[in-house]
């Protein structure tokens, strides 16, 4: 496949002159969309409408602004370059190919797209996320590794990559967790968390990730979570529990087995109140899509510092403890036709975007995958007020992947993604 990257020199001068200076965020204004709900999903066609993709609500438009070949084939996850000279104005994104894994990178000032990684041992690239610190994470979605990390060939299943934007250049970071990967989210200790996209007994567990001196993943404690007091379907009290630390790297998802784990139906995407600059009642949630169970979980993260402790890894640790509800799950507060929720964003109002995944293609398909709102509720933090839907797509063969809102704007990042890698993969603007 042809891929129109700008030149390799010109491309790495470009974003080492972005990264030249690093500053703090300044003050964001709100990024929300406001909109009537659609009233049903939208009738679907092999391909769709190529121009508009999406059936939107009133007011709202969609501008195409990168599409293949300018990239390569299966874009997945979005983050922007959050902090820093130019914050905002680099988009970055995974491409889940089988094999020659990349992460392309989008010059949203002059829309120029191009290259910034690629290697032949990468494979099913999907989770991405801006590090506090001025990196990206790239993680492999694979439960088994089709082909293994040179450096790394005990790991039986993906890893997790810090890649740095002024070079390209990339690290494995194995004591994160040899697992399938997905969504990756810190909290405001530094925290990273994540799942393993599989299903029980064997997986399809929540993680979090606590290194031993901030801002650097080489090293640190990788926990599971555990409800250890039910109060309905693997909701309830929970506790982190700490896992082995060489065992991790072979095999996460094998380790939390042994340590009694809770299972899920493959989580996928993972969302914090930690990226909308804002808390919900000054409470760290956690937001897990359960795409096989048709539901979203809260987790009430708790995050405050064991007074007591005197090691730094520790401290930042935090509460061990923490509260899993059912945020959304159809027939609940959601239409029994919100099925297969997978990626997640959050507006600065902390509404919850969940694009869903339910697969298929046409004819036996006719009807769009959906992009819904998860509205908060003022009163209860676990479970959203109602769930509505946003977006729906024309092309039954295609799904809406890597929802993601800048920190500055009103404005909302999706790909349109073809099953198969057929079709022409797109990158979609919806604004006001």
């Amino acid at each position: 496949m042809h891929i129109n990257v700008l030149s390799r020199t010109a491309a790495r001068a470009a974003v080492v002159l972005a990264w030249s200076t690093i500053a703090p965020a300044a003050a964001h204004a709100q990024n929300v969309l406001e909109f009537e709900p659609l009233a049903s999903s939208a009738a679907c066609t092999a391909g769709g409408d190529p121009a508009a993709p999406f059936v939107l609500p009133a007011g709202l438009q969609q501008t195409i602004f990168a599409s293949e070949p300018a990239f390569p084939d299966l874009p997945d996850m979005n983050t922007l370059n959050e902090t820093g000279f130019r914050a905002g104005e680099l988009l970055y994104r995974t491409h889940e190919t089988t094999d020659n894994g990349a992460v392309t990178v989008t010059d949203l000032h002059s829309l120029q797209t191009f290259l910034l990684a690629q290697r032949s041992d990468w494979e099913r690239f999907d989770g991405i996320v801006w590090t506090p610190w001025g990196t990206i994470l790239a993680a492999e979605e694979a439960v088994l590794a089709g082909i293994r990390d040179p450096k790394f060939p005990r790991a039986e299943a993906g890893l997790v990559y810090e890649i740095f934007p002024g070079s390209g250049r990339a690290l494995a970071r194995p004591a994160i967790g040899s697992r399938s990967h997905e969504g990756l989210r810190f909290d405001r200790q530094g925290n990273l968390y994540g799942i393993s996209e599989s299903s029980p007994p064997t997986g399809g567990y929540i993680y979090k990730f606590v290194p031993d001196e901030a801002g650097k993943l080489a090293s640190g404690q990788l926990y599971v979570l555990k409800i250890t007091h039910p109060t309905g379907d693997r909701i309830g009290r929970a506790r982190w529990i700490p896992l082995d630390r060489s065992a991790v790297k072979v095999n996460s998802d094998v380790a939390a087995t042994a340590a009694g784990a809770t299972g899920y139906g493959r989580p996928e995407d993972v969302e914090t109140v930690t990226s909308t600059g804002t808390t919900a009642g000054g409470r760290d949630i956690l937001y897990v899509a359960i795409t096989s169970e048709n539901r979203v979980l809260a987790i009430d993260l708790q995050g405050t510092s064991d007074p007591h402790t005197t090691s730094v890894g520790a401290a930042r640790a935090g509460s061990q403890t923490a509260f899993v509800s059912d945020y959304v799950r159809a027939g609940l507060n959601a239409p029994v036709d919100f099925t297969a929720p997978d990626n997640l964003a959050l507006d600065k109002a902390g509404n919850l975007f969940i694009a869903e995944d339910p697969g298929g293609t046409a004819p036996t398909k006719v009807l769009g995958d959906d992009i819904w709102v998860a509205r908060p509720s003022p009163d209860d933090f676990g479970l959203a007020s109602e769930t509505v839907r946003f977006a729906s797509l024309t092309d039954c063969d295609a799904e809406p992947s890597g929802i993601y809102f800048p920190l500055r704007g009103s404005k909302l990042f999706v790909n349109v993604m073809h099953r198969g890698g057929d079709g022409r993969d797109l990158a979609v603007e919806i604004t006001e």
